[in-house]
């Protein structure tokens, strides 16, 4: 039975009726994710879950909206939750290269480094105060006083022992000498030359004894010099301990839960004591020498904290999403300062990277990016499997070179990663990395389309409104948002369905608005969605235009007026960047006697893909499942897509070489005014196909140039009239009779439509009604099978003595 289709059955209209609203501007915005309900569901077992491992892979292709509608729904579920704590990081006193990593409430990391700023302040302020105070000075000077006390007693008991002996003490520039006394004068040394031998026996007998207690005396003046510095030190100490201990312990009463900010003021407070000059000297920068701000600053530099975490801002979670998700954007890093020619580094200069801010909330990471940087992936998994963020340098971690620089305390990892990405890559991942299964074991898939139905129209709607609002867009009307929902129809390639690829039809929300202005219209109508949908394609037709002119002008042979034998137009879909149109090609078939089978000229010469390939394989299988029961198939047929010059892929068109074939065998013309497509299995049923709606479009226009007879048309598998989303101009031609479409379930139905012959049921006996197609081309074969009897083959065909 030929099924020809009327209008109504080729474009489903949306009736908005139901929207009781003027323009989507009445409508409330859309607060939740529409048509993902399954998606929704594994998001809400992946962010509720918090053991180790469930983090969470979200799968949808781009412009699904899968990005903005994780966002929004990680943000609202990371509002109930608490705060993160804030991180720092001090100097190690202990060991410069590994500063300390500091936790403190949230809010507190802030007021920590003010409340530690202030202290340096102060105690730069205090100190210098009190060591010139007159309490200080009278203390230090009576220290001095009694040491110098003890010395001076030394030094007149050695006089007066000296005197006794017969010599005096002169000091000199290389120390303390012995003088020999006569008659209460000093001699020279020529004077004590000229004595008796004797005399200067005994002289020389004295001066070794006092010399030995002169050396005694000296250590004990070392002794004493360095008693006195140990006293002066440690009464700066203790001055310095009263001036700012208070100051210490105040800071340190108001945190004394935290053991980790005790341990670092008792540090500031042992390394202040140990280096007190950096406090109470006066440095006074040299004249007209160039003073750099690190300069100035360096030495009370490693009294700074260095807060690389401060969510005193942060509401809930944090949601943190990384575009470049490179390694040190991912785990931080240490920035180099370049000072006299050398690269250093503190740990003032350490900088958080997305893990630090996500810690105890939420990461989004797009997967592509992920894999695209090096080490970046590796890293996040050893962070995950580790619990620990910690900041290095990537080629020290791989051991390319190795540097002695900081190696920052690592901070423990408590975040929930979400990755975003293409389903292809999930099943990549999945496969080929045993870590990904451990680490991310929830799956959340975004579908492209969803179940048309009233509910979710009004959310689209919603969507609509949202959009509308956040960017300052005009509004939808009734006839407008009925237009949008015909053409998310249309992407979603079903009558049944609505497209969830939300950035295609914002996008035509946009260039619909901007029609809109230039008319100074108050709301977008029917008029401007369809505008901007034609005028979206228009920009990418050329090549469509081009094609269709070679078309016109005879370089490309397509006919829609005659009736050919072993000749069909079969439709196929050509694409362009994000554009897709349908086009035709002229398909032909010649058999002849041999036992070659069906011969794919494609295949042969490297142009046809396997899944073509397959297609026309079936095709033998049906002809020997219909013709060859009681004789061999013996055929020889060639198939062939006329002027085709970059390959061919895709069973869409075994149907149609399969009407070319039975029209080659049974010498029936095939009208040329109607094209087919359509896959064809071995029982001869025709099975549904991709891009019906632009295969069907493209031979429309070709038609249109060569002018509507009223009698051209298309041929499609029943199973794809759900899927007919036809523009409007094409629905007009249906209704004048200008334009036709039929549909088909069986290959008998279709040869039907393109001979105008019936095709014939087999009989009982194995034979067919005289006169069908069927009869004609069981015929056909049995005469070539009778016919090739006479050429033996060449297993059979002896060889000459």
């Amino acid at each position: 039975m030929i099924r020809e289709l009327s209008a109504d059955k080729i474009r489903k209209k949306c009736d908005t009726s139901f929207m009781h609203c003027k323009t989507t501007q009445e409508l409330e915005p859309l607060l939740k994710i529409i048509g993902q309900k399954r998606a929704v569901k594994a998001l809400e077992f992946g962010l509720g879950i918090k053991d180790h491992g469930f983090n969470i892979y979200v799968a949808g292709y781009p412009g699904t909206g899968r990005k903005t509608a994780v966002k929004n729904f990680v943000e609202k579920i990371a509002l109930a939750e608490p705060t993160p704590y804030d991180w720092c990081y001090v100097n190690n006193f202990s060991n410069q290269y590994e500063p300390t990593a500091i936790r403190l409430p949230s809010g507190k990391g802030r007021e920590f480094k003010d409340e530690v700023k202030s202290l340096i302040e102060n105690i730069l302020i205090s100190l210098p105060k009190t060591f010139e105070s007159e309490d200080y000075a009278s203390k230090r000077e009576t220290t001095i006083r009694n040491l110098e006390r003890q010395r001076k007693e030394i030094i007149d008991k050695i006089n007066t022992k000296a005197k006794q002996e017969g010599f005096l003490i002169q000091n000199t520039k290389v120390g303390l000498l012995l003088v020999p006394i006569i008659n209460d004068k000093p001699i020279t040394q020529e004077e004590l030359l000229k004595l008796p031998q004797e005399t200067k026996n005994k002289i020389q007998e004295k001066r070794e004894k006092l010399e030995s207690e002169l050396r005694s005396v000296m250590r004990q003046f070392l002794d004493m010099e360095q008693k006195i510095q140990g006293e002066l030190k440690k009464l700066n100490r203790e001055v310095a301990l009263y001036a700012i201990g208070h100051l210490v312990e105040n800071l340190k009463t108001k945190h004394k839960e935290n053991k980790q900010i005790i341990e670092y003021l008792t540090g500031i407070q042992i390394d202040i004591l140990d280096n007190l000059a950096l406090f109470i000297s006066k440095r006074q920068p040299q004249q007209n020498q160039l003073q750099m701000p690190w300069m100035k600053e360096t030495p009370l530099k490693k009294y700074k904290v260095n807060t690389i975490i401060e969510n005193s801002r942060v509401k809930g979670a944090p949601v943190v999403i990384e575009f470049n998700p490179n390694f040190q954007n991912l785990f931080g890093k240490t920035e180099k300062e370049a000072q006299f020619g050398a690269l250093t580094t503190d740990f003032t200069m350490i900088h958080a990277g997305a893990l630090h801010k996500a810690n105890g909330g939420y990461l989004i990471i797009p997967v592509e990016d992920l894999l695209r940087n090096p080490f970046a992936y590796d890293g996040l998994k050893r962070a995950l499997k580790n619990e620990v963020i910690t900041i290095e340098e990537p080629q020290e971690r791989y051991g390319f070179i190795n540097v002695k620089s900081l190696k920052p305390q690592p901070i423990p990892l408590n975040v929930k990663v979400i990755l975003i990405g293409e389903p292809n890559l999930y099943r990549q991942l999945f496969a080929l990395d045993k870590d990904f299964t451990e680490l991310f074991k929830v799956k959340a898939e975004f579908d492209t389309t969803m179940d048309r139905t009233e509910e979710n129209i009004k959310q689209y709607a919603e969507f609509v409104c949202t959009l509308c609002q956040n960017e300052g867009l005009a509004h939808l009307n009734g006839s407008g948002l009925a237009k949008l929902i015909e053409y998310s129809q249309r992407l979603a390639q079903d009558q049944e369905k609505l497209s969830t690829r939300f950035a295609e039809v914002a996008d035509i929300i946009r260039e619909a608005n901007f029609y809109a202005k230039q008319e100074k219209a108050k709301a977008i109508t029917g008029d401007f969605v369809r505008r901007a949908i034609e005028e979206k394609i228009y920009r990418s037709k050329l090549i469509q235009e081009k094609i269709q002119e070679m078309i016109k002008r005879g370089l490309i042979l397509i006919d829609t007026e005659t009736e050919q034998v072993g000749q069909i137009n079969g439709l196929a879909v050509m694409g362009i960047g994000e554009f897709v149109f349908g086009s035709s090609s002229r398909v032909t078939a010649s058999i002849g006697l041999g036992r070659d089978g069906i011969v794919d000229i494609e295949r042969e010469a490297k142009m046809g893909g396997p899944t073509h390939t397959k297609g026309v394989l079936i095709l033998s299988g049906y002809l020997n499942e219909k013709f060859a029961q009681e004789t061999p198939l013996n055929l020889s047929a060639r198939l062939v897509f006329e002027q085709n010059y970059g390959g061919v892929d895709g069973d869409s068109a075994s149907s149609t070489e399969l009407y070319a074939i039975l029209s080659a065998i049974s010498g029936l013309p095939i009208k040329q005014n109607i094209a087919v497509t359509g896959s064809v299995n071995q029982k001869g049923e025709v099975q549904a196909i991709g891009g019906v709606n632009e295969k069907i479009e493209g031979f429309f226009e070709i038609c249109k140039i060569k002018g509507l007879s009223g009698k051209q048309g298309v041929m499609i598998p029943e199973s794809n009239v759900q899927n007919l989303m036809l523009k409007e101009e094409i629905v007009k031609a249906l209704k004048n009779r200008k334009f036709h479409i039929y549909s088909v379930k069986t290959i008998d139905e279709g040869i039907e439509v393109l001979t105008g012959i019936k095709a014939g049921e087999k009989n009982p006996d194995g034979t067919f009604l005289k006169d069908t197609v069927n009869y004609l081309v069981d015929k056909k074969l049995r005469k070539m099978a009778e016919k090739l009897k006479e050429f033996p083959s060449e297993s059979t065909r002896k060889e000459p003595r």
